[in-house]
Order: C-alpha cells, then structure tokens, then sequence
C-alpha cells in the first residue's frame, strides 16, 4: 500500500541479516520494491548477530569472519544484479555466469550496512555501502564516526559519500503526564528512571530538539520505532517531531 501512495517515504529493511536468505533473492526483491514504489526503495544489510533467532528458525549461524564475509558478498551480488545488461560478472567475492534480473531497480538503490564493529563492519560500510547505521549515544557516534571517516579514507572514499545513520525507538507522550503513563505501562521489570533513559522517553519536542543535536553530530537519517505503537493515533503523536509545533 505505501508502495503505491504518492509519497515520500522510502521503504526498505533495517537491517536484514544476510544469513537469512540468498542474496540474490534479497536483491529482486529489492529490484521489484524500487519498480512499484517508483524508486523508493532502499536496503539495510548486516552481518546478523543474534544466535538464538537463528536456531528458532533453524537456520545456520556461522561465526563471525564467516559472517562478515558474507555480508561483503551480499553488496556486491546485489549490486551486480542490479546493473545493467544481462552479461556475466566476474568480481571480488562473486562470480555470475549472467546478470539476468529483471525487473530494474529505477535508480540506484541505497545500502545501508547496519552494525558498530570498528575493524570490519565498519571498513565494509566505508568500501561498498552507502550509509552505516550506527549507535545514536553521542559518545559512541562520534568514536563510530570517526572510525568510519578513517576507514573511507583508507578506501580513497569521501566520508561525505557513506551517510551516518542511527535507529531511535523513543518514548513519545503529549505532556510530562502521558510520558509517565507511558513508561509505567512498559516499562515491565525494568525500572522506571533506567527504561526512561534507555528510551530518551520524553515529548515531542523535546525528541525534536535531541534529533537536532544528532544531525549536528552528522547524522542525516533517524529512523523512528515505537515502542507502544498500537493505534493511528500513536504514529500521529510524532508529527510535532517533523513540522516543530
């Protein structure tokens, strides 16, 4: 449905490990969400980091080099099934005998490599992504960041080229009263003050105005989740977050 609206929203995953499917699927899967969402579309991709979400649904979880490694053959065979032409590929990591994947995506589609490592989640975002979602503490933001600017430059990468984005899974209520209430009612067995904190839990301006100090930190993307999101009128709570009433 959001594919089919005329708006601005971009679709995509954030992140899908890539020990979950093929990475040929993943990408006419993408190829196919671009099309009708009229170039839309983006990825995230990462190297999947929790075990027990493997063996529940019984798929194989590889150590971490293997892992990495199969994060970096999962950019390049997407990107070469999305190129143009139906010729063979022959790169790094991948062989094809042919590149045969229709439909196109419209235009170029956006990678996100999601994860924090700094010798190699990190070095694979700055050769081939084009954005790194990251931790959004400033602390760790700015180490991140600058391990990703390192890293570009050892690639002979703009750092301007790999955009910096983090996830935010905030606490949004209209006043001090229902931000509260909204941390009692999920807080569970965690307490009040430290699911507050974890969560930034607060109104929407005052998420405004942390988002304003990530961007001028470099980050150029936040991607919202709720936390409590159970009714339109859940989602329409962030809209003073976009327009600043």
């Amino acid at each position: 449905m959001l594919a089919g609206l005329e708006t601005r929203l971009r679709l995509g995953t954030l992140v899908t490990p890539v020990t979950f499917r093929p990475a040929g699927i993943t990408a006419k899967t993408v190829a196919t969400l671009d099309t009708v969402s009229g170039g839309r579309a983006f990825v995230g991709v990462g190297a999947g980091w929790w075990e027990r979400e493997h063996l529940a649904f019984g798929l194989p979880f590889p150590g971490p080099a293997e892992r990495l490694d199969a994060l970096e053959t999962a950019i390049e065979t997407m990107r070469a099934l999305w190129a143009k032409g139906t010729k063979a590929y022959d790169g790094e990591r991948v062989a094809l005998p042919e590149t045969t994947s229709y439909p196109r995506p419209v235009g170029d589609v956006p990678v996100l490599v999601g994860g924090s490592g700094e010798r190699r989640t990190l070095q694979i975002a700055a050769r081939l992504g084009d954005g790194c979602n990251i931790p959004s503490d400033l602390e760790t933001l700015d180490r991140k960041r600058e391990v990703l600017r390192r890293h570009c430059l050892d690639a002979g990468r703009d750092p301007a080229e790999v955009a910096v984005t983090v996830l935010d899974v905030p606490v949004v209520g209209r006043d001090r009263d229902d931000v509260w209430a909204r941390v009692e009612r999920l807080r569970g067995r965690t307490s009040a003050a430290s699911f507050a904190h974890r969560h930034n839990a607060g109104t929407a301006q005052q998420h405004r105005d942390r988002h304003r100090v990530l961007a001028e930190h470099g980050v150029s993307t936040v991607f919202v989740a709720l936390p409590d999101l159970e009714g339109p009128e859940d989602l329409l709570a962030l809209a003073p977050m976009l327009s600043g009433r």
